[in-house]
């Protein structure tokens, strides 16, 4: 028995390796990069090059597979570039395909993720949505370099509050559905932290651990797109999906807070202060 973790050099893709191996489980990494994956995490998985847009890539991930995790690459901004692997996975006999989603898609059908939980229903795999809120890894990933280098959050998130999420908490709660995969079986899964934040208390509690004052520039939507296409020069099909995630997010989609993490795990989420002391040197300017 086998579980395949797709983006396993991804933030939520290394948070559910790491929570499987606790499962002492055997565990295929699947990535475009087998030196990185060997490199990250040594004998303690099988590494795999694996790319959803080369179906010759599909066969040695999909060895013996008991669970899938599956994780849509940012760049893949077309849902219908997974139907190929979708269709692989629909000739295996397997216990559970978690898709990571995204919160409220359920009710929007524009972004990609509705799609795609669309189409691994239609192919009757046997699924869990698990729809996060968003990632507090955004934070101290896509969004730090403005809080190093001029002391701002750059986000177009007007006065919305949104309910993040530590990626951490993502991975164990994927390994716990696909450990007991029978158990949960096309579920759904609404995972958030234990407070919903605007951005000024995002940059308050910034301020406070790093003993420098951050701020909140609050940007419009164009000149956030403008800014992460031209000056960060992003992909232009990454930086519209999280455009319109962020309109989702000024709608207040964003901001519901639920208690499935602590019920699907027993474990209590992280909340961002504590997020914020583990990831300080995250945001320090480089000397």
């Amino acid at each position: 028995m086998n579980y395949v973790v797709t983006g396993a050099l991804g933030n939520v893709g290394s948070a559910v390796i790491q929570a499987l191996q606790a499962e002492n489980v055997s565990i295929i990494a699947a990535d475009i990069d087998v030196a990185k994956i060997r490199e990250r995490y040594g004998a303690s998985v099988q590494a795999v090059y694996f790319d959803f847009e080369k179906p010759e890539t599909f066969a040695a991930a999909l060895t013996d597979v008991t669970g899938i995790f599956l994780m849509r690459p940012p760049h893949l901004g077309d849902p219908k570039t997974l139907d190929p692997f979708l269709d692989a996975v629909q000739a295996k006999n397997i216990q559970l395909l978690v898709f990571l989603s995204l919160m409220g898609v359920e009710r929007n059908p524009v972004p990609p993720h509705h799609k795609i939980e669309k189409a691994i229903e239609a192919r009757q795999i046997p699924f869990a949505h698990v729809r996060p809120g968003f990632f507090m890894q955004n934070i101290s990933g896509v969004h730090a370099e403005e809080i190093r280098n001029s002391d701002q959050i750059f986000v177009p998130a007007g006065n919305s509050r949104t309910s993040f999420i530590d990626a951490d908490d993502i991975g164990i709660a994927i390994a716990t559905l696909l450990v007991n995969a029978p158990d949960y079986q096309n579920t759904t899964h609404t995972l958030t932290g234990p407070e919903a934040l605007n951005y000024n208390q995002i940059a308050t509690i910034l301020s406070q651990i790093l003993n420098r004052e951050i701020r909140y520039a609050r940007p419009s939507l164009l000149r956030y797109r403008n800014y992460y296409i031209q000056k960060r020069q992003l992909p232009k099909a990454y930086v519209n999906v999280t455009v319109m995630l962020y309109i989702m997010t000024r709608l207040g989609t964003a901001q519901a807070v639920t208690t499935e993490f602590e019920a699907l795990t027993g474990k209590k989420a992280t909340t961002f202060l504590e997020f914020a002391r583990k990831n300080k040197r995250t945001w320090q300017p480089h000397s």
